[in-house]
Order: structure tokens, then C-alpha cells, then sequence
């Protein structure tokens, strides 16, 4: 069966790619969830509809980003949290946590968006970043002190 992608499906395809696949996954999963409609000239016409639209709305969505990542880099978050013996955080800071701090500033950002590298469990600075667009990456400084 041939199926018109809607999204980015890992091993499989990009968004707007043609993809033949076994009818029962189509079936079961892909058009269940959304992720594709099977290809006809009436689904491709519409697909492509859609992707204009979503161009401008990312085009804009991109300039909103830029915005926010210049005023991202002026500040960095202050998270204070428990420690034990030699400065060991009990637990460790988590995207959680760093949404909370971003709130306090003033922004509003998905947790789901912050990236942390490796969990941090010790007292120090850290830098994060934070995905606010495709293409757009923001850094973030934390500063994680004693409570």
C-alpha cells in the first residue's frame, strides 16, 4: 500500500515523502495516529495545501524564536536546590525544575524542549540548551546553588 506521510517517521520517510508499506501497519498504526493518509490525487492535493500553510506558520514561528533567544541570552536561572556531603545534589535538576526557574523569569517554555546533556547532580554552572525551533537552539546558563 502506498501511503502520503504526514510527519517525520524515524526509518521510514520525511514528512510529504511517498513510502509503500505493509497494509496492516498502515491500518493498525500510521493512519490510526495520524502520521500518513493513503496516497491518492485528492490526498496529495491537500497534503500540499497543508504544507504551505505549515511553511508560513513555521516561517513565523522561527521569527518568534529569534526574538526569544536573544532575550534567553541575557539571563540565566538560579535553581537552589538540596545537598549533601561534598556539594551532591540529592536527586539531580531536571527539565522540571529548569521550566520552573524559566517560569519565575517570565517565560513560558515546555519542559519537553529543554535539553540537558548529562543529569546534573553536583552544585555549579551548567549550560542547557533549549530547542525552540527546528532549526533554532537556545543556550542556557543555570546556576545550581545550595538551598
Amino acid at each position: 500500500m502506498q501511503a502520503i506521510l504526514l510527519e517525520d517517521i524515524e526509518k521510514l520517510g520525511k514528512a510529504g515523502d511517498v513510502v509503500r508499506v505493509k497494509d496492516g501497519f498502515a491500518r493498525n498504526f500510521l493512519f490510526p495516529a495520524g502520521k500518513a493518509v493513503v496516497m491518492t490525487k485528492a490526498n496529495m492535493k491537500l497534503y500540499e495545501e497543508r504544507k504551505k500553510r505549515d511553511t508560513v506558520k513555521l516561517a513565523k514561528e522561527k521569527e518568534e524564536a529569534v526574538k526569544l533567544v536573544a532575550s534567553l541570552e541575557k539571563i540565566s536561572c538560579t535553581i537552589a536546590a538540596k545537598v549533601g556531603e561534598e556539594d551532591k545534589l540529592y536527586g539531580s535538576v531536571t527539565a522540571q525544575d529548569i521550566e520552573r526557574a524559566l517560569a519565575q523569569e517570565g517565560f513560558e517554555i515546555d519542559r519537553k524542549k529543554i535539553e540537558i546533556e548529562e543529569p546534573i547532580r553536583k552544585l555549579g554552572v551548567y549550560s542547557v540548551n533549549i530547542r525552540l525551533h527546528p532549526e533554532i537552539i537556545a543556550p542556557l546558563k543555570i546556576w545550581v546553588v545550595k538551598e
